[in-house]
């Protein structure tokens, strides 16, 4: 497998520890995967908090939140009805619960690599039926001075997109489930193309079909239809189980190049790409064949959920791309690549 991405030598840049937890009584277990923009001439990343309480022998317990504020849940580990073998997810007497809450948090950076949480912004938490398990893995887009926040709502419901955008980090509109389950990894291309909106996002499949990449389109960025699917995974590769897009494409002479992760039946993660024709996405002109990152940093492979490498945020900079992303499911890291080389590293289609 090849890996052509420059890691930061600071990595990780955030470690649970240095951060606050949202309310007494609960743990950061976990930073995940950073929504990533610039504003007011500092790099600010919108990170994924996952929060649960501590842990006490002989139970596993777990926050939900509820309409008068969170709850907590304690089960017995030696339950005959729990089933506790995924970190991530439990399931109990039939029904699954995240084993943490996850709230979006505003950190920012005037050099990209030491970061801070500034005074006078608000967390973004889950509000309402829908997100009764947290929001998570927010995609940040710019389009005409507004920022559009697509995250993944979690509830007993299920996994759907939700939208919330602001102009000022301060004030949100609330835009509800935008895309409803099964959904996640959704990103707003930064541009319209012959006047409409574009995004990416991710249905699941659990018979028929699988867990692919799919185009929609959008008069306002609002209400999305005429969903095509245009990425799928690739038996016995390193994508071969799941693919879903990471942050906004990023439009190049040669198209719109996207970088996206893929996981095989290991839940092994790594990062890859593909190109899109810039007057149609729906057409896919390229794409990598091996992945142009691989977990491969002891930071990487060991964590809360290990061999992960996992983006939805980046900064572009003339040739120079820097990619935030989540390592194991429990660090945020950094690392720069050359679109150039992402570009050489494509195989076109016949």
């Amino acid at each position: 497998m090849s890996d052509i991405a420059q890691r930061f030598i600071q990595n990780p840049i955030l470690c649970p520890k240095d951060l606050v937890p949202s309310t007494a009584g609960l743990e950061i277990a976990c930073l995940l995967n950073p929504g990533v923009f610039t504003f007011q001439n500092k790099i600010w990343l919108l990170v994924r908090v996952a929060e649960r309480p501590g842990q006490k022998q002989g139970l596993i317990s777990f926050p939900v939140l509820r309409k008068n504020g969170i709850e907590i849940i304690e089960i017995a580990e030696a339950d005959p009805a729990l089933a506790d073998n995924d970190p991530r997810v439990i399931n109990y007497q039939g029904a699954d619960y995240l084993t943490t809450l996850s709230h979006l948090r505003l950190v920012c950076s005037d050099d990209g690599v030491h970061f801070y949480q500034p005074a006078g912004y608000p967390l973004l938490q889950g509000e309402g039926e829908d997100e009764t398990f947290g929001i998570e893995d927010c995609r940040v887009s710019l389009i005409d001075k507004t920022y559009y926040l697509t995250f993944t709502s979690v509830s007993a419901h299920g996994v759907g997109v939700g939208l919330r955008t602001t102009k000022d980090w301060k004030r949100f509109e609330k835009h509800g489930m935008i895309i409803p389950p099964h959904n996640k990894d959704c990103a707003i291309f930064e541009e319209r193309i012959n006047g409409k909106f574009y995004a990416l996002h991710r249905p699941s499949s659990v018979a028929l079909g699988g867990n692919y990449i799919w185009l929609a389109e959008s008069p306002d960025g609002i209400h999305w239809g005429k969903h095509k699917c245009i990425i799928k995974t690739r038996p016995n590769h390193w994508d071969s189980a799941r693919v879903g897009a990471g942050a906004a494409p990023i439009k190049t002479a040669e198209g719109w190049l996207e970088i996206y992760h893929g996981a095989n039946g290991k839940h092994q993660y790594c990062l890859g790409a593909f190109l899109m024709a810039l007057d149609d996405p729906s057409k896919v002109l390229a794409r990598t064949d091996e992945p142009i990152m691989v977990p491969t940093a002891d930071y990487e492979l060991h964590g809360f959920f290990g061999e992960v490498v996992f983006t939805n945020g980046h900064i572009v900079n003339g040739d120079e791309l820097t990619i935030y992303y989540g390592a194991a499911d429990e660090f945020v890291c950094g690392a720069k690549f050359s679109i150039k080389e992402i570009l050489e590293a494509l195989v076109f289609y016949h």
